[in-house]
């Protein structure tokens, strides 16, 4: 397949104009935009695999710095919907970045084509729903990859240095998704009605290979399951299975309480009808 764009030379250009950053070394830029399908040259799979480590840490390092009152579990569920594979997707998409890609896989492109039509048509202000799995198309794995691969380019051309590449970086995550905005996802829901109740929970991630399996354990029971291919939607779907055994456990706890009471009242009814008629002194209760 022909590169798209005029050629790699027009891709660094304009790449280079979005993030208002000139590379030093312009083959980073070109190595983090060729996918593995194009052969005979480097892909960006190292790279991705770095970008993925560096984007979880300046984010994390960014709320970490602004907010000294996020505990750990707060820092990592902001470093989760930030960095997801959904958030990211959608940052490739508002960027138009598919289009510098070197590849060839048709496949790939009719992949990404169904997705970016679905995802330009979501409301921006549903933004954390979707970077979470509002949707019933999940991302394309790859639109992720070319976000995670740029980043790693940018942070090694800039000498590793964590502070000028969030500065140069953080534009393109814009909306960056905030502890207000983070309010009614459903895991931090879960965490705040456990904190609420006393309760231990727990949220544990195992991956066979081919999906992630993710289990949300309350006082040492499992609450609810989720299945993805990905970790973080995975979560989000234990988190809602677990919510929802919650909700309904309570509701039954709710509605025995209703009926005890219900049955203690009409007792004392009927034990003080039999008091005024054997002329017997009207119990009291303390």
């Amino acid at each position: 397949m022909a590169e798209e764009g005029g050629g790699m030379g027009l891709a660094v250009t304009e790449i280079e104009h979005l993030l208002n950053y000139t590379f030093r070394d312009p083959s980073l830029l070109e190595e983090a935009l060729t996918h593995c399908s194009y052969a005979g040259h480097p892909s960006y799979e190292r790279l991705e695999f770095v970008g993925d480590a560096v984007l979880g840490l300046a984010i994390t390092s960014f709320f970490y710095l602004s907010d000294p009152t996020l505990d750990p579990r707060f820092l990592t569920e902001l470093r989760i919907a930030n960095a997801s594979t959904e958030k990211l997707a959608r940052v490739a998409v508002r960027h138009r970045l598919y289009r510098f890609l070197r590849r060839s896989c048709r496949e790939l492109d009719q992949l990404v084509s169904k997705f970016t039509d679905m995802a330009t048509m979501e409301p921006e202000e549903d933004i954390v729903q979707m970077t979470y799995g509002g949707t019933t198309l999940e991302a394309p794995k790859v639109l992720a990859d070319i976000v995670e691969s740029i980043a790693a380019a940018v942070y090694f051309d800039c000498n590793s240095d964590l502070q000028l590449f969030w500065k140069v970086f953080r534009g393109i995550l814009e909306p960056i998704i905030t502890p207000e905005m983070m309010g009614e996802h459903p895991v931090m829901t879960l965490y705040k009605l456990c904190q609420k109740h006393r309760k231990i929970v727990d949220i544990t991630s195992s991956f066979d290979g081919s999906s992630s399996t993710a289990e949300v354990v309350v006082d040492g029971e499992v609450m609810g399951i989720g299945i993805s291919k990905q970790k973080n939607l995975a979560r989000l779907h234990a988190a809602r299975d677990a919510l929802q055994r919650l909700f309904d456990l309570q509701a039954a706890e709710r509605d025995e309480g209703d009926a005890g009471a219900e049955a203690e009242v009409g007792a004392k009814q009927k034990l003080k009808e039999l008091c005024n008629k054997k002329h017997w002194m009207n119990p009291t209760y303390r």
